[in-house]
Order: C-alpha cells, then structure tokens, then sequence
C-alpha cells in the first residue's frame, strides 16, 4: 500500500498537470481562446470558436446520418431519422402556427423522443423551448404557460389530462395550439395528434430559414429561488453554446492533463519497455440520461454535447436502476449521468456484479453534493472508468465547475474549478467583496456568458439576483489556491431532494392554506437515498386536530409529490425565531432530530 506521502505528492502532481493543461488550451493555439465581447451590455470573456446558435449545433448534428441517436426503452432512431422529424415539425410550427423568433414552444412530457425533437425543431427556428416540469399538478401547469404564454404546447397523454381542464382559461388570454404525443384519450378542441402533424418520409429537405442573434433565448426553464412562485430563467444560445463548449473543454483538459500524468509515471517507473497503450476508444460514445430533460442537467449538459459529438442517447421512461443495468449492458452505455443517489442505487445494486458494465468510463453526479464516500465507491466499481461531477445551477446555462478522474480523487471534497469564461467571487452577508484566500468562505457569485439574460416577466427579480452582471448563487463557498471550489452550505431557502429542487416557502405556502395551521416551516432533513428529504414543523390552531396523513390528503393535488413533506412535527409551542421575526430553521432542525434519536 502506497504511504500517505506518496499519495499525496500524485495528487499534487496531477493537479498541478491540470493547471498547466488548462493554460495550454486557453493560451494561443489552445484551441479555446478567448477575447472580450460586449453581452447584453457588458464586457464578457467568449470563446473565439463560438458558433452564434444552438442551430448551428444541430445542423453540424445532422451530418451524422445513420448513426443511432435516440434509444428509448426498445426503440431506436438514427440522426438521419430525428434530422427528418425535426425538419417536419419546424416546418409544421412556422408555416401553420407562425412560431418564429421571439416565441415560445412549451414540452410537457416524460424523456420521451419527441422532447428531444420538440426541442431541436423549436430551437432551430430561433423560438424558445419552454420545458414544463412534468411532475406539475394541473394549478403548477396553469402558472407556467400562463406565465410563459407559448403558441404551442407539445405534451404527452399524461400531461394533457392535467392541463386539458385549465385550456379554456389559458385561451381567453391568447390562442394555444396543442400537439398531442403518445395519447389515446380523445383530444380536446384545437389539439392535433403528433403522428399526424410530424412526418419524416415528407419532410422538407431543409429547416426553414431562421435569423437567430446569440443571446435571443432559446430555452425557458423553471425555478424558483426564495420567492416560492417558479420563475422562467432564459438561457440564451450563447448560453447554452459556451456550457457546450465548457463540457468539451473540460474532457480535453482532462486528456491533455492525463497525458503529462502518464508521461510522468512512465519517467519514474522501473519496468522495462514502454507502457502499453490503453484500449481504443469506441466507435461511438452512448450517454444514458436518467434525469429529465426539463433540467439543465439533463438537456444543456448531457443531450446538448452528446448530440455535437455524434453520440447516442438512451433515455428512460422512468428510473429504475435495474433496468438501467440492463440498458448499460445492452447499449454499451459509456457514460452515465444521473443525481448521486442514482450512481448509488446503481452500483449498489444486486445485479451490478452480473451485468456486463465493462464499457462505463464514467459515473457522473450533478444536481446534488456528491458525498465523498461515493466518489471512491464508483472509483472501485468502475476499473476502466471514474467519477465524474459538476457543479452549476439553472441560471447558469449548465456547469460552473467540473471535476472527474484523477482529480476529483485528489480532492473528492471539490466540485472542481471555475469554468474559463467566467470569473467567480466570494462575498459577504451584505454582498461585500472578500478577500481571496484558501479559508475564506461565503457566498459564491460568478460572471460571464453563461448567465441568463433574466427570469421571464420578473424585472424584480433579476435585479435582485443579477446585479452588474454578477449572479449570487446564494451557496456558501470557499476557494483554494488552486482555483477549485467547495460548496459549504447553501444560503438559499431550499431542499435538494433527490436532485429536485424544492422550495421551502412554496411548500410553506401551500400548507398554510388549510385552516387550521398557524405556523409552518418547511426544511431538509437528511435521507440516505435522496440526500435530503422535505420535512415540516407545524404549529396548530388551539383545539384542532391534524397528522401526517390528513396533511398528505391536503396537499395532494396541490403540489407535486416530490414537494409534500414526508416527516412533520406538530408542535404546541411558536416556533423559534431570530431578531428579524425569520424562522431559525437550522436550530429547529437540529432540536427536531435530536428529539427524534432520543
């Protein structure tokens, strides 16, 4: 067994390597060099290899012909297949609706592959796609299109029972056409079935003409900060073009690096001869998507760099790890990309030793802090492969950070380091500046083209959250010397369940629509499978009477499921609060749980 020295001197070295590889393809002929541009009027680094689109993306992804691309359960669609639907429902969209810049296409539906086709089709004629979170209940749908206001909403059979008893109202403001996939229930008036709209075999031999600038939006995705109401974060093309170009960058950073490792490690060595080269790379790279596409996590960071790269997709209808075994296994799945707790379920499963996983070169967790225990565990379960992490959030297009292999090992603790196009800061309470230091821990703020423009009709809270272009997280971090970044904490009112953002005051809100609650707080408690789960302490109206069950029962239908609280206390006494009359909700937590152990 290697000492802790040695140990720690690798990990040195291959950070150092990492630092060095990143100044080579920053540097001139690096390949992502940069220069100064004026975003949405003010002065940004971008890459000089930009494209202006995300169409340009997808025209360089039709290109791939006949090479498989979307595999859902058992079946499967080659590029030149998705190319030909993509052209026929741009066509369709632009010539019988009138969609074209500046509007807005809505996707309501599961990881299906007319999510994917939606997208690019809605994309390529310089619209925004509008991803509605497919857990909504039919008020949380109600309030996303009527906020967003598309000409069209895409949805599955699922999602159309939800939302046909709200189109009347929906269409007193403004017409809605609905396209209806994957359905049998009969369709309401002004709806169209997909099959008889999006034909490949007729389709048009190109998209139609477009002019798209670069940071028009292209994607509209909910979330909802501490305000409780979800606000539609635009990403832009240039946004969600330069998270493609970090996700690319960051893999050649990683090889380049690798490969001053591996020159390192032949120098020192002892053994005769050369080492052997490593095996070949397949000839096509599988991503297995086990998140939804709504996310960023999911769209902009996995099914955006996978389609450039000529890569195929295989996507779920819903996630079961067993079955994903069997997808891995069956694809020749490369790279997985799911929440930590899926990387768990995944290789701690009964099945894991039986199926052939031999291809996996990554494990991948976003969405949630990867506990470093699991990053070793994957390292183990994964001889040819490694761990994989990034950090970044909805209102950053994508990543902020990134960290994998050698690296990640090195400081499983990190999220890794800031993306190059843009800057990062720490600042205090009162959003004063700190100074940098290894030590010094608050709130991160980062800068540079990958922020949104804003949050769709919500000049409020743009200015809030966005202020000289800097974005607070609203996470408490530190830096080291090397530029990498621990998340500490998170400042912002929210749980991180199971990769799904819920919102304390939204949850809070609802509950405090029944009549007999006088005080609610809503928090995370800590849970082995989802990392947090969502809990509340209630305080009663004297003499009434309410449980876990009747509580459940009222808000069924009122929030997704994901958002009622799986453990509540009731209390008799208020609830404590600090001088400014807020909940002291960590010290509540921490009393509740202690009184639960005890």
């Amino acid at each position: 067994m290697p000492s802790f020295a040695a140990v720690s001197t690798a990990a040195d070295t291959a950070i150092a390597h990492l630092l060095e590889a990143r100044a080579e393809l920053t540097g001139p002929g690096g390949g992502f060099e940069m220069h100064t541009e004026e975003v949405l009027g003010r002065t940004m680094r971008v890459f000089d290899s930009a494209p202006p689109s995300m169409r340009s993306f997808w025209e360089m992804a039709e290109l791939h012909g006949d090479k498989p691309y979307l595999v859902f359960e058992d079946e499967h669609y080659t590029y030149a297949q998705v190319a030909a639907s993509v052209r026929s429902l741009a066509h369709h969209l632009r010539d019988v609706h009138g969609v074209g810049s500046g509007d807005r296409v809505a996707i309501g539906m599961r990881n299906y592959p007319e999510w994917v086709i939606t997208h690019w089709a809605t994309l390529s004629i310089g619209a925004a796609a509008v991803g509605l979170n497919a857990w909504w209940t039919t008020p949380e749908l109600l309030h996303g299109l009527s906020d967003s206001r598309p000409k069209v909403l895409v949805v599955d059979g699922e999602r159309l029972e939800r939302v046909v008893p709200i189109l009347d109202e929906l269409r007193d403001t403004a017409p809605l056409a609905v396209i209806a996939a994957r359905t049998n229930i009969e369709l309401p008036d002004g709806a169209v079935a997909w099959d008889d709209v999006v034909d490949g075999a007729t389709a048009p031999p190109q998209l139609p003409a477009a002019d798209i600038a670069p940071d028009d939006d292209a994607l509209i995705f909910y979330t909802s900060g501490t305000t409780g109401t979800p606000k539609g974060a635009q990403i832009t093309h240039r946004g969600s073009v330069h998270n493609v170009l970090h996700l690319v960058y960051w893999t050649m950073l990683t090889v380049v690096a690798g490969a001053k490792d591996a020159a390192a490690t032949e120098a020192a060595s002892d053994a005769d001869g050369p080492t052997p080269p490593a095996d070949a790379a397949p000839s096509q790279p599988v991503f297995m998507g086990a998140t939804p596409l709504f996310h960023v996590t999911a769209c902009n960071c996995l099914l955006h760099p996978a389609t450039l790269a000529g890569a195929r997709v295989v996507l779920m209808r819903k996630w079961d790890a067993g079955r994903a075994l069997e997808l891995i296994e069956r694809e020749g799945v490369t790279n997985f990309s799911g929440v930590p707790t899926m990387g768990r379920e995944l290789i701690s499963h009964p099945d894991f030793a039986s199926r052939d996983t031999s291809t996996l070169a990554s494990i991948a967790g976003g969405g949630a802090p990867v506990p470093p225990d699991l990053v070793g565990k994957i390292d183990e379960a994964l001889p040819s492969g490694a761990p994989t992490t990034g950090y970044g959030l909805t209102e950053t297009s994508g990543i902020i950070t990134a960290n994998s292999s050698a690296y990640y090992l090195a400081k499983p603790l990190s999220c890794g380091p800031v993306v190059p196009t843009l800057d990062a800061k720490l600042v205090d309470e009162l959003g004063n500046d700190l100074e940098p230091g290894p030590d010094v821990v608050g709130r991160l703020c980062v800068k540079g083209p990958i922020v949104i423009k804003g949050y769709l009709n919500r000049p409020d809270a743009t200015a809030a959250e966005i202020v000289d272009g800097w974005f607070d997280t609203g996470d408490v971090a530190r830096i080291d010397d090397d530029g990498f970044v621990f998340i500490v904490d998170r400042a912002k009112d929210m749980v991180l369940r199971g990769g799904e953002n819920v919102y304390c005051s939204e949850v809070e809100a609802a509950i405090y629509q029944h009549p007999d609650v006088v005080e609610a707080a809503v928090f995370g408690i800590p849970d082995d499978r989802l990392g947090e789960a969502v809990a509340a302490a209630i305080v009663l109206r004297d003499g009434t009477t309410l449980d876990q069950e009747g509580l459940r029962a009222f808000l069924d239908g009122q929030l997704a499921a994901h958002k009622i609280p799986s453990s509540t206390w009731f209390r008799t006494e208020a609830l404590p609060r600090n001088a400014n009359g807020k909940f002291l909700k960590r010290q509540l937590r921490d009393e509740l749980l202690a009184d639960t152990a005890g």
